[in-house]
């Protein structure tokens, strides 16, 4: 009941090839939730991560881990206590910012409550060994100064005095005891403990050891990832390209179809005059002979036209020669009119003689 959640996203999980330790294997068909949870009892911090029923990360966040980011969306990091290195697929670069920025927060929060946990187990240790040392001293002090006091100020005591001292003593003595077998306890515990800490950090130098080859091995992948995203971006390009193509081809598809579709409805305006083509076929052959005769006519009139050219020549040369006749009878008759003048003259004054 102590343990809420702090930072909620969704991505796609994956988690590393337990063989290969190199390629990644799907742990979600799509993207899922991943959640941070803090517990407030333990004083630690986790990633859960359910696809439907099933528990697809479960990791508890220690000091020592590293989210590292391989691309603008997809980081991982390692759980030694799982054994596993997990991958996360966000939608976008800035989702991927705010939980490696969260995760750097957790982990930061996580080492400073191990080293108070480890302040107080020191602490508590100090005060235990402290009090184990001081306790039978400071009893034996104060018993023995009593005994001092007594003597010096009453001289030697009576025998109820020294029995009842002596009782206070072996009280002291049996609760000192029961207090050293239990300091011995808590130090056998502490060395024990002591043991664990020291066996779990030369697993974890292990670890580290391991997972430098592991991370050096994830690197070489994510090198080769890199180029493999590379390739994959010309190869989209490429796709792009050809969907460029594609949907130019499709417009020229569209479009012929559209002049294939003219076509038939010329074909079919085509099919339709075709009934008709015998009885063209029929005035054409009817106006063919109109054709004819009109040619024949033709030749006819233009017989008479070169037989009226000819008459027209010949009447343009009588013409001429009228013109010639009629200018001498013209000349002829101005010569007897001439005559006829000079009579007259004559004839008036003859007339005026007489």
């Amino acid at each position: 009941m102590g343990e809420q959640p702090i930072f909620t996203t969704r991505a796609h999980v994956f988690q590393i090839d337990p063989s290969t330790k190199k390629n990644w294997v799907p742990a979600s068909k799509q993207a899922v939730t991943v959640s941070y949870f803090y517990d407030s009892t333990r004083n630690s911090y986790r990633i859960i991560s359910v696809d439907g029923t099933k528990v697809i990360i479960n990791s508890t966040i220690t000091p020592n881990m590293t989210f590292t980011k391989t691309s603008q969306k997809f980081g991982q990091w390692a759980d030694s206590r799982a054994n596993t290195v997990f991958g996360l697929g966000f939608g976008s670069e800035q989702h991927l910012s705010k939980f490696a920025d969260k995760f750097q927060e957790v982990k930061e929060a996580a080492k400073l409550a191990r080293e108070r946990s480890q302040e107080k187990m020191e602490t508590s240790s100090n005060h235990s060994q402290e009090s184990g040392r001081e306790t039978p001293s400071s009893t034996r002090a104060s018993s023995v100064n009593g005994t001092d006091d007594e003597k010096a100020c009453h001289g030697a005591p009576p025998d109820s005095e020294l029995k009842t001292e002596n009782d206070k003593l072996k009280t002291a003595l049996a609760q000192s005891t029961s207090n050293v077998k239990k300091w011995e306890t808590e130090l056998e515990t502490l060395r024990e403990s002591n043991d664990r800490l020291s066996l779990a950090l030369q697993e974890s130098i292990a670890s580290v050891e391991h997972w430098k080859q592991q991370f050096l091995a994830c690197k070489d992948e994510n090198d080769q990832l890199r180029n493999k995203i590379g390739e994959l971006e010309a190869q989209c390009d490429e796709i792009d390209k050809e969907r460029e193509r594609n949907e130019e081809l499709s417009k020229r598809l569209q479009e012929l179809e559209a002049e294939i579709q003219d076509k038939e409805a010329e074909l079919e305006d085509l099919r339709k005059q075709s009934e008709v083509i015998p009885q063209l076929m029929i005035e054409c052959e009817a106006v063919t002979e109109k054709l004819q005769d009109a040619e024949q006519r033709n030749l006819d009139l233009e017989d008479k036209v070169r037989t009226l050219r000819k008459e027209v020549e010949e009447s343009k040369h009588r013409q001429g020669h009228l013109k010639l006749e009629l200018k001498h009878f013209l000349n002829i008759l101005d010569g007897k009119i001439d005559d006829l003048h000079e009579f007259r003259q004559e004839l008036s004054k003859l007339e005026m003689d007489s």
